[in-house]
């Protein structure tokens, strides 16, 4: 009877184990899809960490709940990759039609265009991205390039600035800071 009772005691200790660590991981996975927690570590991470967390972060927004845009989003990808623009516009303009209120596909359109130097209509994409989803770093990056390649480094400074406020590790938006932080010196930032 001893052994059973210890054999008992094992495995609802086994079981117990299981269960914390089975509701860890859940509690993790939960993590990984809560923006608002992804982007609160963000902006608390080391440069070490936030790599990891602007990883989860572009994998959830790049989720939009629907196989068929999903699709339509990888094929575009794909043949942005592969140097077809022609079908990676015609994959992302399909998707921003299918599912406008998708942030991605906007953003991902508009680095297409950002490519054919059509500023004007990259700029109308991020704008829409932005309003589906103003934490979007990247995009908020994008308007910057655009505003500094229009001459008007104020407002590339503002976005590139706002886009740090969110992720204060981004490399790039950190070169483009510093390299216009000299062009608005004395003037009120």
């Amino acid at each position: 009877m001893s052994i059973a009772i210890n054999n008992l005691k094992g495995t609802v200790a086994a079981f117990a184990v299981l269960v914390m660590i089975s509701s860890s991981a859940l509690a993790q996975e939960a993590d990984l899809r809560d923006e608002a927690e992804l982007l609160r570590q963000l902006a608390a991470a080391t440069p070490r960490q936030a790599i990891g967390i602007d990883r989860q972060l572009q994998a959830l927004w790049s989720q939009s709940g629907s196989a068929s845009a999903d699709l339509l989003l990888q094929r575009g990808r794909e043949a942005l990759e592969e140097g077809d623009v022609d079908a990676a516009l015609d994959h992302l303009t399909a998707l921003t039609d299918h599912a406008p209120n998708f942030a991605e596909g906007w953003h991902v359109r508009a680095s297409v265009f950002f490519g054919l130097e059509r500023f004007g209509m990259a700029a109308a994409d991020l704008e829409h991205a932005l309003a589906l989803n103003p934490n979007n770093y990247q995009a908020i990056y994008g308007l910057g390039l655009i505003f500094e390649i229009l001459g008007q480094p104020d407002k590339a400074y503002d976005a590139y600035s706002r886009a740090l406020a969110i992720h204060p590790h981004h490399e790039e938006v950190t070169n483009a800071v510093n390299r216009l932080k000299p062009q608005i010196a004395g003037k009120a930032l």
